[in-house]
């Protein structure tokens, strides 16, 4: 993956339509869903009371479903696509993404990634992709069938080696984890060229970008 070097010249920022109908569907759809899961989730825990026990766990399976089920989706719509392809991770100007946010772009730095319409994640966020996949989400959807199907242990041979509190505990985790990761995708969100660019890309579709290379100039 080639990418640019900050301070090359390059042809002016195209506004182009970045992220699908679909797309943007399924992001907010997912929003609102993993927010409900949080939200009904640590009122299970005990963190407060809002909505008492019973009806947050009714509305947290609820949920849990209908992600499952965005999911599902999201995945055909993927591979059928190509745009599975936008999550490959890549190491390439991975440390000068990680800098940048660090401390470079307090500084005024020029962002080090060039986003294009073909290359819609920069690698930071591919690799912060990648940890929700292999890791958040297997943590939080095992443990919490797991949970979900108690009853069922004995038949399937799991009675006996496996603790229903340790099962809690990976659930629990993986919603800290899922909590962290929402949190800095939030405040990921206020670091574009205005403190709304990426907020409104993904409500209206459209966004600026780097011209593909051998695109024509626009008119």
């Amino acid at each position: 993956m080639a990418d640019a070097t900050p301070g090359r010249d390059a042809a002016a920022p195209q506004r182009v339509k970045v992220f699908k109908r679909f797309e943007r569907f399924w992001h907010w759809t997912q929003a609102l869903l993993i927010l409900a899961l949080l939200v009904t989730g640590f009122e299970m825990h005990g963190t407060y009371s809002l909505l008492r026990w019973g009806h947050a766990a009714e509305w947290h399976v609820r949920a849990a479903w209908a992600l499952m089920a965005l999911w599902v989706f999201a995945l055909f719509w993927h591979l059928t696509t190509g745009e599975w392809r936008q999550y490959i991770p890549t190491t390439r100007r991975l440390a000068a993404m990680a800098r940048h946010y660090a401390w470079g772009m307090f500084q005024g730095e020029p962002h080090p990634y060039r986003k294009t319409a073909l290359r819609k994640h920069n690698p930071l966020q591919r690799l912060a992709y990648l940890v929700l996949l292999t890791l958040i989400s297997p943590l939080l959807w095992g443990s919490g069938l797991l949970a979900l199907f108690r009853p069922y242990w004995g038949a399937i041979g799991l009675d006996g080696w496996l603790s229903l509190q340790w099962v809690a505990w990976a659930h629990t985790a993986g919603a800290f984890m899922m909590l962290a990761f929402v949190i800095v995708h939030v405040y990921l969100t206020t670091t574009g060229h205005t403190v709304f660019a990426h907020l409104k890309a993904m409500i209206t579709g459209w966004d600026e970008v780097e011209p593909e290379p051998g695109s024509p100039p626009r008119r």
